[in-house]
């Protein structure tokens, strides 16, 4: 006894229920109490008493021969001031050995139910269920507003080998502020800690958890649910917008716009633009904003910077009422150095690899998840179900896949270790990218997954019993960097650079591709999209339209960063709004408006997207005329429906150009990037076009048509 209470009072206890609480002691029973400010403490109810002080420290103990009533309230004298508690050591536990099972064996999808703080009621008694996991602990205690940050109080229970340490503290309130404070058992060292799978923060700079947040959002999306899960996305429309919360739009004193403004500004606009899903940048909670959330220290709460959870679950309902799908970008990669966080978590390299050459980015100065550890496998995909099941998120982007892939990603010769066969796969995060994907194909239905991935690693985006990772989708990067590279050149030398825009074909269904220009494109020096255009002002804005028509038509889903569709001049600053007061400007308004018209375009014809992963979805009408710069090619649908695209990639006007058409009958010009209401030249062919019955192109019709300077048209055939 002498050295339970010893140990206590030095905050050394491992099994705080051990000593405390209600105990069997002979013919007697005794309960103990700590509580070095009390002066006095009595036990009330039927059995009353007083206790007494057994220790100068401040444990106080009661004895009786007849069992108290349980649950039994304690009234606590400090001075002058009283107060009355439930003892939360005469509860049981409250986890079952079926969740700590699955936990242990990286199976346990919903680990945020188990983990964390949450709001449980224990014979009656209403109160926060506490659970953390750190198995290299000597002790856990609960520490927060409620107890004066005071480690000594509230020590948890360990369950055996699990590591998971669980306390019920009765009676206080939601939203109080908490941390755990960590023992160390080696070392002794004591460390303050925020819960990893807090739902909820307090506004930054501080980083304490808020007790069992409370979700009252009634959701009135149901059937946008139903719909999903019955959807074809294979041969959907999928035209995302990405935006940053944070600067998409500011109030005129620099705050931020908080989930229900967006709910209110955003949803409309995007709505209005024809996007078919938005895509957020991290909103998991970070602590700098700078970093734009992909510093990430809270995998399981909505960052508060931009309101209450519930606040973001309005934004989604109100997307989903609206037409419109949710993409959260999500980093399971790499978590931050910050030591109140996941880092070195209960003293030990816990969450990440002890040594540096498997557990350490150098590039990013971040930790590489143990993804081979289970515990770390169920935090991961626990966190993935969490955000698509409590806030209905119609996807994932997932972020730096290919840094999860490759043990010697950014790594020189001697600076990282094989796998076990000697090869440079990180075998372990194949695993539980696989896993994850099947999770979420599983529980969520019609739910998407992206990976940014920009190797030749085969079958990202094929499924898992195929050998594949099991992603929806994979960013085409190698699309995006060639198409890029090219418009950067000066159209004089573009016919020496032909290929960029046509070798994509050679793989371009070898994966299910998103085509992306984000804002990894327009961020660090790279300017934005209309600063890498060549030429004069007129020049660059037509550029940028016959880019983002060249886009709209090639094959693969779409996406664009916010600013994109508006010609933003400068390169994106996180902590300034967009430059929206540019719409005053003819060109900038002429780029929203072809970026419209290609959205409603790209939804309303079949032949844009049906096909979008097939071949027999795309055919070239010719993409040898690399002398003129001239691109032609055919879009199909399962139906039969079909459109031809046309694009002239230098200034030069080709009037009488003869195009190949399938077949002979009037073909409509649905768009011309180059029209007036686009802030072009409007060169065109006055909306019709009669094809001919000469062979041309390998095609058996064809038509002279005109193609205006740095301009993309799309023909429909009127039949």
């Amino acid at each position: 006894m002498n050295k339970l209470i010893d140990s206590l009072l030095h905050a050394h206890l491992h099994d705080p229920f051990a000593l405390l609480g209600l105990h069997r002691d002979g013919n007697e029973w005794a309960i103990r109490y700590y509580e070095p400010h009390a002066t006095q403490i009595t036990l009330t109810g039927p059995v009353e008493g007083l206790f007494t002080k057994i220790h100068p420290g401040g444990l106080f103990e009661w004895r009786g021969t007849v069992e108290p009533d349980r649950p039994y309230r304690l009234r606590i004298n400090e001075g002058s001031a009283t107060r009355e508690v439930y003892d939360p050591y005469q509860f049981p536990a409250n986890i079952s050995e079926q969740d700590l099972f699955l936990f242990s064996e990286g199976k346990l999808r919903q680990g945020y139910r188990m983990l964390g703080s949450h709001p449980v009621e224990i014979n009656g008694v209403k109160g926060v269920r506490f659970a953390v996991w750190a198995p290299n602990a000597e002790r856990v205690s609960v520490v927060g507003e409620f107890n004066n940050w005071d480690g000594r109080l509230y020590p948890m229970r360990l369950h055996g080998s699990s590591g998971v340490w669980e306390i019920f503290i009765p009676e206080i309130r939601q939203h109080a502020l908490y941390r755990f404070e960590i023992r160390n058992r080696s070392t002794g060292n004591i460390l303050t800690k925020t819960d990893p799978y807090a739902q909820g923060y307090e506004s930054r700079p501080g980083t304490a958890a808020l007790a069992a947040p409370a979700n009252q959002h009634q959701w009135q999306d149901s059937q946008w649910m139903q719909a999903r899960g019955e959807w074809d996305w294979l041969h959907g429309a999928i035209n995302i917008y990405e935006i940053h919360p944070g600067s998409w739009k500011r109030h005129p004193d620099g705050r931020f716009y908080t989930y229900s403004e967006l709910a209110t500004d955003l949803v409309p606009y995007v709505q209005g633009m024809g996007y078919t899903h938005i895509e957020l940048m991290p909103i998991s909670e970070h602590p700098l904003d700078e970093s734009w959330g992909y510093q990430c220290t809270g995998y399981f709460a909505a960052s508060s910077r931009f309101g209450s959870p519930d606040e973001l679950r309005h934004l989604i309902d109100t997307c989903h009422q609206a037409g419109i799908g949710v993409i959260l970008d999500w980093v399971p990669a790499h978590f931050p150095q910050d030591s109140f966080a996941l880092a070195r978590f209960d003293g030990t390299a816990l969450y990440e690899h002890e040594d540096p050459r498997l557990g350490f980015h150098q590039d990013w100065g971040t930790h590489i998840f143990n993804f081979g550890r289970n515990e770390v496998k169920s935090f991961l995909i626990s966190s993935a179900h969490f955000w698509l099941s409590e806030f209905h998120f119609d996807g994932l982007r997932v972020d730096a896949v290919a840094s999860m892939l490759y043990l010697d990603y950014s790594r020189k010769a001697g600076e990282w270790i094989p796998n076990k066969y000697g090869g440079r796969e990180n075998l372990e995060a194949v695993d539980f990218l696989r896993e994850m994907n099947i999770m979420v194909h599983e529980e969520f239905p019609g739910a998407l997954t992206m990976a940014e991935e920009s190797t030749a690693w085969p079958g990202v985006s094929r499924p898992v019993y195929l050998g594949g990772l099991g992603f929806s989708m994979k960013w085409n990067m190698g699309w995006m960097n060639d198409t890029l590279n090219y418009f950067h050149n000066d159209p004089v030398h573009r016919r020496y650079h032909h290929n960029q825009l046509t070798f994509g074909q050679m793989y371009a269904y070898s994966e299910n591709f998103v085509l992306p220009f984000s804002h990894d494109e327009v961020v660090h020096g790279k300017g934005s999209l209309l600063s890498k255009m060549p030429g004069d002002a007129w020049q660059k804005f037509a550029n940028l339209r016959l880019l983002l028509t060249f886009q709209m038509t090639f094959p693969g889903k779409k996406l664009n960063f916010m600013g994109n569709e508006i010609a933003q001049g400068r390169e994106w600053q996180s902590k300034w709004e967009l430059e929206w007061w540019q719409l005053g400007e003819e060109f900038h308004r002429g780029m929203q408006n072809l970026t419209h018209d290609l959205n409603q375009l790209y939804r309303t014809l079949p032949a844009l997207h049906d096909q979008d992963f097939q071949s027999e979805g795309f055919s070239w009408v010719d993409c040898n005329d690399a002398e003129k710069s001239v691109l032609s090619f055919q879009r199909h649908a399962r139906d039969g429906s079909s459109a031809i695209v046309a694009l002239n990639l230098t200034p030069l006007p080709r009037q009488h150009y003869r195009i190949g058409l399938p077949a002979k009958t009037t073909y409509r010009e649905v768009l011309n990037s180059d029209s007036t209401y686009y802030a072009g030249s409007n060169l065109g062919n006055a909306g019709l076009i009669e094809a001919e019955a000469i062979p041309w192109m390998g095609l058996p019709y064809s038509a002279e048509i005109s193609l205006p300077p740095l301009a993309g048209v799309i023909l429909v055939p009127e039949a």
